[in-house]
Order: C-alpha cells, then structure tokens, then sequence
C-alpha cells in the first residue's frame, strides 16, 4: 500500500480539533489581526469615495477615450469572477470526486468565492455609467410598455451567470458552515454568542437524521456548483468571443478563460492560505505543506494550459488568413502595449515553472511570491485582451491609447480593501476550517498504511 503522510499532522483527538479550529473565534483578536483589519477597512472607504466620485461626476474619470471604450472596470470584473472560481472547485467538484485532501482548505476557498464575487458584482453595475438604472438588466414583470432587456446582449448573460453562481456560492458556503455554528454556539460563554450562533445554526441538533438530510442537500448543492464553474467563466468570456472584433472573436475563449480562472483562484488561495497559517499557527497541523504542494502542482498545470492557450491564438490568427487578426496578435506582443504583453507571459507562463522541483513547490516563501505573480500576471492578461485588441482600429485615423488615471488606479486598489475587509471579518468570526469535516480524516490511532497501531 502506498504510504500517505497524515492529512492532520501532531496526533490531534478530536477535541483538539474544536479547540483550535474554534479558537480563533473565541479568543480577543491578536493586533496583528487589528492592524490588518484597520488598514483593509481604510482601503475599503477610499475605495467608496473613488467609486462615488466616478458616479456622480461620470465615467470620463476613468481611462475610457476612443477607441478604447472598455477599461479597467471590466478588466478589474472579469479577475475577481476568475479569483471566484477556485473555491467551488476546491469544494464542489474536488467533494464529487472524493478527494480528501480538500477537508482544510474548502472553506476558507468558499469564503474567498463568495467575497470575490461580490466584489466583482460591482462592477457591471458601475461600469454601466447609470448605477440607478441597473435594475433595467433584470427581466421583471414590468407595465411600462415594451420595454425589456436585449437578451442577444452578453453583458446581460453575464448578470444571470454571475447571479447564480453567487447564489449557489453562499448557500454551499452557508450549508457547510451550520453544524460548526452549532459546535460554537455550544461552547459559547455569553448570552449574545449563544443565541447568534443558534440562530446561525438553524436549530441543529447533530441526529442521525440532520446528518443524513445535510450530506444529501451538500451532494445535491455540489452537483449543481459544478457545472456553474464550467458555465460562469464561459459566459464571462462570451463578453468578447461573441463580438466581431480581431483579437476577440476567438473560440478558444471559453476553455482558456475557465482554465486562466482556475489558475487565478488557486494562486489566491494559496496567498491566503500562507497569510492564514502564519496569522494562527495553530491551523499549521491543518494547512500543512502537503495541501499547499497539491494546490502548487494545479497551479503548474493550469499555467501551462494558459501557456498553450497564448501560443494557440498566434496560430489561428497566422492560419486564419486574416490580416486584421494577424496584426492584432502582433500588435499585442510588439506594439505599444508589448511591456504589458510580456509581463503578461513571464508572470503566468514562466513564473509557475519553478515548482517543477519539488524543494521550491514545498517551500512557503516561494510559493507566496509565485502566487502574487500569477494574480498580477492574470490582471495584465484580461487588461491586455481589452484593450490591445481596441486600442488599434481599423482605420489609422482611429487609433488611441488608454489614459489610464488615479480614478483606474483607485478602482482597483480599492476592490482589495473590499475583498480583504471582509475575508478578515470571516477569518475572525466564522470558523476557517470545517471541523465536520477534519473530524472524519483525523487518521486517530492508524498508521498511513490503514492497520491498527
């Protein structure tokens, strides 16, 4: 039998598990907590005045000229949905799959989905122009004449996906979360915490029954995630593979947006996971390197798929016989925007290689500074496909560069506050490791062969 290193490691009984797992919400908040959650919260209300300030005195704050009328609202949108990918397939599919290995870092990468996603449901909304107008994308029954929404319009398409992606999201985060809300509210010591947490947990009692009726609704929630991941990305690229413009209107888009979300996701996941086990070292015996090496080796994996997807573009534009398509491609890597091109390449392509060695897949500053790398690498890849491809229209009277601004700058800054702000108020009061579910892979009184001790 193959011999398995233990997917808890420092001999843990099962009320160690709750006291670790529950610690964090229990005990005063550390001051590192305190000065990382100030300096996210302060991100958070620049963040609301750029965005007020860009409504109430209009887009042209932004970079957006002619011809490029695309910028880095829609950039910024479709990296947070890809950073929004890696949680549902950590939890849905890798569950499906039955891979154990998941038990440590699903919720913490749903949590993740669920703020991502909410950060970058902004983002439609506000790129619009008319903030107050968006609930004209939603098809309800209205009694103002024939006025409905443009169903052949991608954009509208996306407010679907990125609805019920976010839905499904928070009710298979939510789900997961009620047996462990009930651990909390069981050891809570005051009042308040009693009855917030028993709120929380719906009344569960932990019977034969609950479990049976929570396993049965999380396979189903599962099953339905799945193909969400599949579709949300999909659509989320249908905003360019269905215009008529060169550099867009590939059908490689799909496959290679789902790919590059994956990509994306994971790299955040590990950011954040190596963030959290140096913020409480006692999740070290639960994110140990062995869950951080697996995530390294997707992280590999997808970075060459996106690797290939770079080189296939340069061939279907040569083979296609397009000139146009052929110059956008060139363009891309050797016109005015070629610094963005290659940042691009050396951040995605060439930066994951290194975890080829398995010393460096296995080392924690590594891995963080490969991770940061591949979410720039991302950002700069859907910045290059909006706007190279614009940036250079058909007629040479057309053509403009994107004036990027401080208001640019400000949007994209500020989303981390957003992001960040809320995955430390989850760190701080929900439990960041499902203790349902480590519980069952404690391997207590086994060795890694499966005999008794």
């Amino acid at each position: 039998m193959i011999k398995r290193s233990p997917l808890v490691l420092g001999n843990k009984t099962l009320k160690d598990v709750s006291d670790d797992i529950c610690a964090p919400v229990e005990r005063f908040p550390s001051k590192g907590w305190m000065g990382l959650f100030l300096g996210a919260k302060t991100l958070l209300l620049f963040y609301i005045v750029i965005l007020a300030c860009v409504v109430g005195i209009g887009i042209g704050l932004l970079g957006v000229t002619h011809p490029v009328f695309w910028g880095t609202m829609i950039v910024t949108f479709v990296f947070w949905i890809g950073i929004g990918h890696a949680g549902t397939l950590i939890s849905a599919v890798l569950f499906l799959f039955r891979q154990k290995w998941r038990t440590s870092v699903a919720r913490t990468a749903e949590a993740m989905t669920v703020f991502a996603v909410m950060t970058a449901g902004l983002f439609p909304l506000l790129h619009t122009g008319r903030p107050w107008l968006d609930y004209w994308l939603f098809p309800y029954p209205n009694q103002r004449g024939p006025l409905w929404v443009n169903f052949r319009s991608p954009l509208l398409w996306d407010v679907f996906a990125v609805s019920t992606y976010a839905t499904v999201s928070m009710v298979f985060w939510y789900i997961g979360l009620v047996p462990d809300f009930a651990t909390i509210k069981d050891r809570a010591k005051n009042k308040l915490r009693r009855s917030v947490y028993g709120a929380l947990s719906l009344g569960w009692r932990g019977t034969a029954r609950n479990w049976s009726h929570y396993e049965m609704l999380y396979l189903l929630l599962a099953g339905l995630s799945t193909p969400l991941v599949l579709s949300v990305h999909t659509i989320v690229s249908f905003d360019f593979a269905v215009s008529n413009l060169p550099g867009w209107h590939t059908t490689i888009f799909p496959p290679y947006f789902v790919a590059g979300a994956i990509f994306s996701g994971f790299a955040m996941v590990v950011t954040l996971m190596t963030l959290v086990r140096i913020g409480f070292p006692e999740f070290k015996n639960y994110v140990t390197l062995d869950h951080m090496e697996v995530m390294n080796k997707i992280i590999m994996t997808t970075g060459m798929l996106v690797g290939y997807a770079y080189a296939s573009e340069f061939f279907i534009a040569w083979y296609s016989g397009n000139p146009y398509e052929r110059f956008a491609f060139v363009n891309r890597a050797f016109g005015p925007y070629a610094w963005s091109y290659w940042i691009m390449v050396s951040c995605n392509v060439l930066s994951p290689q290194v975890f080829w060695f398995k010393k460096l897949r296995r080392s924690i500053p590594v891995m963080f500074i490969v991770s940061i790398f591949v979410n720039i690498g991302m950002w700069f890849e859907r910045f290059v496909i909006t706007v190279t491809s614009l940036h250079r229209d058909f007629l040479p009277a057309n053509w403009g560069m994107y004036q990027w601004s401080w208001f640019d700058t400000g949007v994209l800054v500020g989303s981390f506050g957003m992001f960040l702000t809320l995955f430390l108020l989850y760190l701080r009061l929900f439990p960041a490791i499902s203790i349902a579910e480590v519980k069952p892979v404690l391997h207590v009184g086994y060795d890694t062969e499966g005999g008794h001790h």
